[in-house]
This record gives C-alpha cells, structure tokens and sequence, in this order.
C-alpha cells in the first residue's frame, strides 16, 4: 500500500471516549502499532482499494479505530470504513482483527487443536525456556490421557512455561487445562522446567482471524451519490444529469446507435451489437432514429460509460461519457477496445493516445 494512502483515525483509548482525530499514512499507523498489525493493515488497505476501484471518493472516505466502549469482547482491534454521503459519515465496511478467538473456540468444543504449522528449509537451535516432560510420571498420573496432556505442555509457548515455572516453585501443583480433553489436570512439580537448546524443524500457532464486513446497500447508495453530477446541455438551457460509474462496475457499458436513420448503418450497428454479445459486454443498441445528441444524454444519465456511434460502413466513433471526447475505430476494433477498457486492461487515456481522434461539433447534447 502506498504511503499516500491516508487513514483517518481516532486515537486509540481503552478506558475513554475521546475523539482525537488526525490522517496519517497506512504504513505509519502500522509501525506505530496504531494498527494492530501488518495483517490487518493489508486488510485496510486493500478495502480502500476496493472502495475506490468502484467509484468512492476517496477524500470522502476515513478509517475509524473503534473505541473502548464499541470494541467488541472478542476483537484485538477493530476498524470501520466510513463513507460520507447526504446523510453523514456511514459505516460501510467493519474490518475486525478477531485474533485467536474463533479457532480457540472451536478448539474447546471439538476437542481438536486448530493450529499451523510452518516448516523452516533448514532447523533451527534456540534457546528457549521449554517443558521437558518426565513421561513415567504422566503415564502414572494420567494414563490413556498421556499423549493428549504432552501435546498441550509441549504447544505452551515461552510466556506460558515461564508462569508454570514460576507456580510450581511456590507450591507443589498447579491446575493447566488441557483443551483436547476439555478440562483441567493437575501438574506436578516433579515436570521439568529448564532452559535449554532445543532443534526447531517447524513453527506451530493458531492462526487469528480478520473480519472484513461489508454493508453492500450502503456502499451502494454512496456510490450513487459520489457518482452523481450534473452539466449543462450545449444549448445552455437545462442541466443534464450524469452518472460516472467506473467502467468495471457500469452495468452497461456501451451503447450502440446509428448517427441517421440509415438501413446500411443500422445493418454496421447490428454486427457490432453480436460482437459486443461474444464479447460478453452488456450493452444497448437504439436504431429509432432519436437525435444523437439525446441519445447521448440518455446514456450518460444511466451511467453507461461508452457511446459506439456509426456514422459510416468501415468505421465507428467511441465517446466517453465524462470527458466527452470521440475516437475512430475500424467496426471490426469496436467490440475489443471497449472489452480492453472495460475489463480493466487499458484505460481511455491510453485508448485516447492510442486511436484517431474525431470532433464533432453538433452531436452532443
């Protein structure tokens, strides 16, 4: 994610409820640990991207960390994507870093571990604080539930062995529950506790859980309202409504017209509409002979990115909706630019670079 990227955050506060906004790169608020982590910070990050690949504004779009008394019990951290619109800041998006609360759960009511494991290309030494189980001693205290009370001691990280350590030099025995059997046992003093090398041919955790939800309806009605403008008509007397739906999301992407009621042209517009039909690119044809420039602005108050005119029997015009501006291509070409922009593959700026350009001075509305 780019350092450009912004997020508006409100100042993490467990006991508070302060709202004590500034906007700070991603990638600072990870390393900062205002984020929770590099996970949940790619999730941020790739919901801003998904946001504004559809058409949100992004100086209308924040990131807000949720406060002590809105996190929920089970959230390490928690964002919300919110989108301003007629009706205020929304939360659209909720993006929750459940950490390992879904697996351990699951790990106590099924009895199985849930964990990962990732093999190092070559072992390692460390030096760590580990349980070294003294298994006479287990098999007679626990007999057929040995292996299931090994694993759990042998799975507790450094921190865990440490507080084991600790208990069991001020008493004889302590209470460790082992999730595999659902229950506690109790441990002895005469487990060996010791700090020692120890050859590592894996790494074994529980993985946490990230939670993106997305609020579909309501990211659909800001779209509506980022995408939404008007402009005057050529003639000055009425303002023409325009949506600018992105081409990858525009439910229909071209249009197809023919400039005169013409049968030759309207016989150009019927092959260019069955390639666009095997191109698989949702499209309109009108070969009612409505004047051009109505035509145009019916389209572009439906959000339809691309207008194919044919005004000859060799070649057509492509105009863009916002810009307005017309290129000529071959009829054969139609169908593949606007597949190439429309999938995501180009854009009008390269196309525009790319083709001859065509004016018009009395086709637009």
């Amino acid at each position: 994610m780019k350092e450009t990227n912004k997020i508006n955050k409100i100042k993490k506060c467990r006991t508070c409820n302060s709202k004590s906004k500034k906007r700070i790169p991603l990638g600072e608020a990870v390393l900062k640990g205002i984020v929770n982590n590099e996970t949940l910070g790619y999730f941020i990050g790739r919901v801003y991207l998904f946001l504004t690949c559809l058409g949100i504004d992004k100086e209308r779009l924040r990131f807000r960390q949720h406060l002590a008394n809105e996190m929920a019990h089970y959230a390490a951290d928690c964002w919300d994507a919110e989108i301003e619109c007629s009706l205020g800041w929304i939360e659209c998006v909720d993006i929750a870093d459940r950490s390992v609360h879904d697996l351990h759960a699951h790990t106590e009511k099924s009895s199985v571990a849930l964990v990962a494991q990732e093999k190092f290309s070559e072992t390692r030494e460390v030096e760590k604080l580990v349980i070294a189980p003294v298994n006479k001693e287990l098999g007679l205290a626990f007999k057929g539930s040995q292996k299931n009370v090994v694993e759990a001691l042998e799975a507790m990280n450094e921190k865990e062995a440490m507080e084991m350590k600790v208990a069991l030099e001020s008493k004889a025995e302590v209470e460790f529950y082992v999730c595999t059997l659902g229950k506690n046992v109790c441990i002895k003093k005469n487990m060996l506790i010791s700090k020692e090398k120890k050859i590592e041919h894996q790494r074994v955790f529980t993985p946490s859980v990230i939670e993106p939800s997305f609020g579909i309806g309501r990211i659909i009605y800001c779209l509506y309202e980022h995408s939404f403008y008007t402009r005057p008509s050529k003639a000055g007397d009425e303002q023409l409504n325009v949506f600018r739906f992105p081409p990858l999301v525009a439910p229909i992407k071209c249009t197809v017209f023919p400039l005169v009621q013409n049968q030759q042209y309207e016989e150009v517009a019927k092959v260019i509409f069955k390639l666009l039909k095997v191109a698989g690119i949702s499209h309109k044809i009108d070969i009612t002979g409505t004047s051009i420039g109505k035509l145009y602005a019916r389209t572009d108050e439906l959000g339809v990115p691309f207008a194919i005119t044919v005004d000859s029997t060799s070649s057509v015009t492509i105009r863009e909706r916002d810009s307005k501006d017309q290129i000529r291509v071959s009829v054969d070409e139609a169908a593949s630019v606007i597949k190439a922009v429309t999938d995501g593959q180009t854009t009008w700026e390269d196309v525009w670079s790319s083709y001859r350009h065509h004016c018009s001075e009395s086709a637009d509305g």
